[in-house]
């Protein structure tokens, strides 16, 4: 037994070393099917409980096959949270972006700039003068000049950005659409409602109007006159304009929208770390190791439906508007995670 044991533990050190050695998905997939290898469930004979056993080998591999699995699972985890930076050639040379420090749709692209680390150089625009983009015919932010290219609209902004980085490299198949269309889903809910419970809250009373345009100003490369211009004359604008928005998303009470919303953002998630398992999990595998070797040690990846909620949340998350949100919702621990993963600046 101690040979069959030596054995085994050999074949699967070499079944290891090569699977570690190998690069990019085809690697994940190896893993994947190296645990599957090591583990089978099977049931017993009138209960509705499950036992896992070590299949094919004696209980005496039980130590080699657990720092398989460990070390299998582990080289998971660095592969799927690992940033994924486009190619060298790929990366575009010169980007900008025209913003609002505070604007959610600005800082749903700058989060994709962060989380895939793409140099770009930032360009604050006066609100109320505009300028900064005056040569455009877009009135609007973000605009996103990419080598010279305009790119306006930030879901555009980033399909269209996303085309360019990954090339043809992106590969659609019937298993990828449903978790595709899981994220679209959340993507257009975060343009059509989430954003919307925002200004509300963010001007809801003249002190956090002011509060919102003191953190522009002050990031913003603007005179000390354009300072106090933007931020009294800006603050009670949309102070009013939040008001208007209010009624016409028929929101009743500001911070209660901000909660729900929040809320449904968790329930979404179901209890994953973000919206969807790699879509590696797919392929076949016991679903208890699966969830103990992969899930636990983090083996998540952010989507774009993540990238997006963050995206447009990380401009309130310090205003007090944010405090809030993340003091009454159980938002704070995913968004926490984001903010680590995503890099840029912190507070938006």
């Amino acid at each position: 037994m101690r040979r069959a044991s030596t054995l085994a533990s050999s074949v699967l050190s070499r079944t290891l070393t090569s699977t570690l050695h190998d690069g990019g998905a085809l690697s994940t997939i190896k893993h994947r099917f190296l645990l599957a290898s090591l583990y089978s469930t099977t049931s017993n004979t009138g209960s509705s409980h499950s036992r896992r056993i070590f299949n094919p080998f004696s209980s005496s591999l039980g130590v080699a096959g657990a720092l398989v699995s460990a070390a299998a699972a582990a080289s998971l985890s660095q592969d799927v949270l690992a940033k994924e930076p486009p190619r060298a050639e790929l990366v575009p040379k010169e980007v900008v972006l025209y913003q609002y420090e505070a604007c959610p749709f600005c800082n749903k692209v700058k989060a994709y700039l962060d989380y895939y680390d793409i140099p770009y150089k930032v360009v604050e625009v006066n609100p109320i003068s505009k300028k900064e983009i005056k040569w455009s015919d877009y009135k609007k932010v973000p605009i996103l000049m990419v080598d010279g290219e305009q790119l306006v609209d930030s879901s555009a902004i980033i399909d269209k950005l996303g085309n360019k980085i990954h090339g043809k490299e992106i590969v659609e198949s019937a298993s990828d659409k449903d978790d595709d269309d899981e994220e679209m889903k959340w993507r257009r809910w975060v343009d059509n409602h989430l954003v919307h419970v925002l200004s509300p809250n963010i001007y809801r009373n003249t002190s956090e109007a002011l509060e919102s345009f003191d953190y522009i100003t002050s990031n913003g490369n603007f005179s000390f006159a354009e300072k106090i211009t933007v931020k009294y004359a800006g603050a009670a604008a949309m102070y009013f304009v939040s008001k208007k928005l209010k009624k016409k998303y028929n929101i009743t009470d500001e911070r209660a929208a901000l909660y729900e919303a929040a809320e449904t953002w968790v329930d979404a998630l179901n209890g994953r770390e973000f919206l969807a398992l790699h879509n590696l999990s797919k392929l076949p595998c016991d679903r208890y190791l699966w969830d103990v070797l992969f899930v636990q040690q983090g083996g998540q990846s952010q989507t774009l439906a993540d990238l997006a909620v963050f995206g447009v949340l990380r401009p309130i998350r310090y205003l007090r508007s944010g405090r809030d949100m993340v003091e009454q919702t159980r938002i704070g621990d995913w968004y926490t995670r984001m903010e680590s993963s995503v890099g840029g600046d912190p507070q938006g």
